[in-house]
């Protein structure tokens, strides 16, 4: 039988967890069920990339996140049949209380209101998923279902390059203040050059100085990549650089990087040694610059034989992992174990 799911997003505009709502959407599709996206009405962002991928949508008109959750619970008393998956706090709490639901986090609550709004959002749930198991050795009761990527086409290896790259926000949560810091280093090199892709939309000032700052003190150092696709990315760089500070729920751009085999640099923030896995030989403790610097000439200066392996056993746990394939496994086997589909 085909099954209806209903697929409700934390907001309108495309964030990281949207993305991962899409990609469940597109893997219940091959599967050959019928998908519903239910989202804001506007801005549209999250509706048409709903409708791109072949699902149909349900636009809930309202202005801002209060009204929002306030229509969704009443299309969900009214109109919804089937089994409802809450990616994200905001759908789940909307719907708190209500049976046939999955809650879905893609982030780990950080606040006592986020954690006393998941203790009400998961109230006759079926499930609580996370990304990671970092996530849920934090949030008892949950279930692992990792993150994946969309198709990645793996680049041909560069040998002997200096492109150091970061892609991300452009943010000292992320790490790139530090980044610039350790550029500087003899461990680096004065030849290395850093390329930097991402913005700072909607990053807090006392985030976004310190980065602003420590990047113009590297000069001609520096290239600025602004808001480029990750494949755009991987290809002007040769190492590819993820040094966050704060614990990660994922990282989704490590995978991303695992799959376009390209070297990379990581730091010890929470779920990114999980997704980069155990015998990833480049990782740095988080918030120290002088480590960083030093595990970055490491990288750069490692033997071609030495990436290759490197870069070979990323890309086949990638495959095996976080790949659309593996999502859709995964999708399928959650849909087996709640005995549906």
């Amino acid at each position: 039988m085909v099954e209806l799911f209903h697929l409700a997003a934390n907001n309108p505009d495309l964030g990281g967890g949207e993305q991962m709502m899409l990609r469940c959407a597109q893997a219940l599709l091959d599967l050959g069920h019928r998908v519903n996206v239910v989202a804001p009405h506007a801005p549209s962002e999250v509706l048409d990339f709903a409708t791109g991928v072949g699902a149909h949508v349900v636009a809930i008109r309202a202005d801002g996140r209060r009204e929002y959750m306030q229509r969704l619970r009443a299309w969900d008393l009214a109109e919804r049949d089937g089994l409802l998956w809450c990616h994200g706090l905001v759908p789940a709490l909307a719907t708190a209380g209500r049976a046939s639901r999955l809650v879905h986090l893609h982030q780990l609550p950080r606040s006592r209101s986020q954690q006393a709004a998941l203790a009400l959002a998961r109230v006759r749930s079926e499930r609580l998923l996370t990304p990671s198991a970092f996530v849920s050795s934090r949030v008892p009761g949950s279930t692992v279902c990792a993150n994946w990527t969309d198709e990645v086409t793996r680049l041909p290896m560069t040998t002997g390059g200096r492109r150091v790259g970061f892609l991300g926000r452009l943010a000292t949560d992320k790490g790139l203040d530090l980044l610039a810091q350790a550029m500087v280093s003899p461990s680096v090199g004065p030849d290395a050059r850093l390329l930097v892709a991402g913005d700072d939309r909607w990053v807090p000032v006392e985030q976004r100085l310190p980065v602003t700052d420590s990047l113009a003190a590297l000069g001609a150092r520096v290239q600025r990549l602004d808001r480029v696709s990750p494949g755009e990315f991987f290809a002007e760089v040769d190492l590819a650089v993820f040094p966050s500070r704060v614990p990660e729920s994922f990282g989704l751009v490590v995978a991303e990087a695992m799959a376009a085999g390209v070297p990379f640099v990581i730091s010890d923030a929470g779920a990114l040694p999980e997704v980069a896995g155990a015998d990833h030989p480049w990782v740095a403790r988080s918030g120290d610059a002088e480590d960083l610097a030093a595990v970055i000439g490491r990288a750069l200066s490692a033997s071609d034989e030495q990436v290759q392996r490197v870069t070979d056993r990323a890309r086949l746990r990638w495959e095996e992992e976080y790949s659309p394939q593996s999502g859709r496994q995964r999708v399928q086997r959650l849909l087996d174990d709640l005995g549906v589909g």
